[in-house]
C-alpha cells in the first residue's frame, strides 16, 4: 500500500496557529511521526506549537540541506512506498513554493507516492490578494541582485516586462535589507508604477499598502527593518 507525502504550511511569523492553519491540518500534522524539513529547529518549534500525539523526541526529522542528493531523498521517501505518511515543511509558509522542498515533491511523483497539499499561509498569494494589482498575470522572482547597479537594472527590466504584459512583479529581500530595497524601488521605478508593500502577513505586524511610486515619495518610508516583506509592482 502506498502512503503519502503531506505538504504542510507553517507560520509566517508569531501568531496563534488557529489563525493561519485549519484544525484538520493541525490534527494531521500532529499525528505524523516523520518529517522532511528545511530546518529541523524551526520544524520542532512548529510541532511544539500545534501539539503532537507523541513526544517530540520520537518524531524523525530529516533535514533538507544542499547536500541532500537524489539518493538521500529517495531513502527518506521509501517508507511511503510501504504505506507510511511523511510530512514536508518549509521554514515559513507553503512547502515547495519558492522553496527547496520542490525537489522532494518531484521525487515523490517519480516514485509513485501520493502528494497531498494542505491549506495554509502563503505570503506570495496573501500579498497578491491584498495588493489590488493584477492577480491574473504575475511572476515571482525571489531575490533581486544585491549589487546596487545590477539591482536597479533588474528592477527596471522587470518593470518594462510588467508594462508590456500587464504582469504584476513580486520579489522578496533579506529582512535587514528591506529598507534599502524599498529605497531602490522608489528611486528606480516610474512615477505611475503601482507599488505594494506587504509586511509580516498573518501576524500582529501585518501591514499592506499600495500607492503609485510618485505617491510613495511623498510619504515617510515604512518600517520594514527585520520584518518579512513582499514587494509587488505593476507598471502601466
Amino acid at each position: 500500500m502506498t502512503g503519502a507525502l503531506h505538504l504542510i504550511p507553517v507560520s509566517l511569523g508569531d501568531a496563534p496557529p488557529e489563525r493561519w492553519l485549519p484544525a484538520d491540518v493541525r490534527a494531521l500534522a500532529g499525528r505524523l511521526d516523520t518529517y522532511i524539513a528545511e530546518n529541523a529547529k524551526t520544524a520542532r518549534a512548529f510541532l511544539k506549537l500545534i501539539g503532537t500525539t507523541r513526544p517530540l523526541q520520537e518524531i524523525t526529522i530529516h533535514t533538507l540541506t544542499d547536500k541532500a542528493d537524489a539518493a538521500q531523498i529517495k531513502a527518506w521517501l521509501d517508507p511511503a512506498k510501504r504505506g507510511a505518511e511523511i510530512g514536508l515543511v518549509s521554514e515559513a509558509g507553503c512547502p515547495a513554493v519558492a522553496d527547496p522542498g520542490a525537489k522532494v515533491v518531484d521525487a515523490a511523483h517519480r516514485m509513485g507516492i501520493a502528494v497531498k497539499p494542505w491549506v495554509g499561509p502563503s505570503s506570495i498569494l496573501l500579498g497578491l490578494m491584498a495588493s489590488g494589482l493584477d492577480g491574473q498575470r504575475f511572476a515571482f522572482h525571489g531575490y533581486a541582485p544585491v549589487e546596487p547597479g545590477e539591482r536597479a537594472k533588474q528592477l527596471r527590466a522587470w518593470e518594462q516586462h510588467s508594462a508590456r504584459h500587464n504582469q504584476t512583479q513580486l520579489l522578496i529581500e533579506t529582512p535587514y535589507r528591506n529598507a534599502a530595497m524599498f529605497a531602490t524601488l522608489i528611486a528606480t521605478l516610474k512615477g505611475d508604477t503601482k507599488l505594494c508593500v506587504a509586511r509580516s502577513m498573518t501576524t500582529a505586524d501585518e501591514w499592506v499598502v499600495t500607492h503609485t511610486v510618485a505617491d510613495w515619495k511623498k510619504l515617510p518610508a515604512p518600517q520594514l527593518d527585520k520584518l518579512p516583506t513582499l514587494f509587488l509592482y505593476l507598471a502601466r
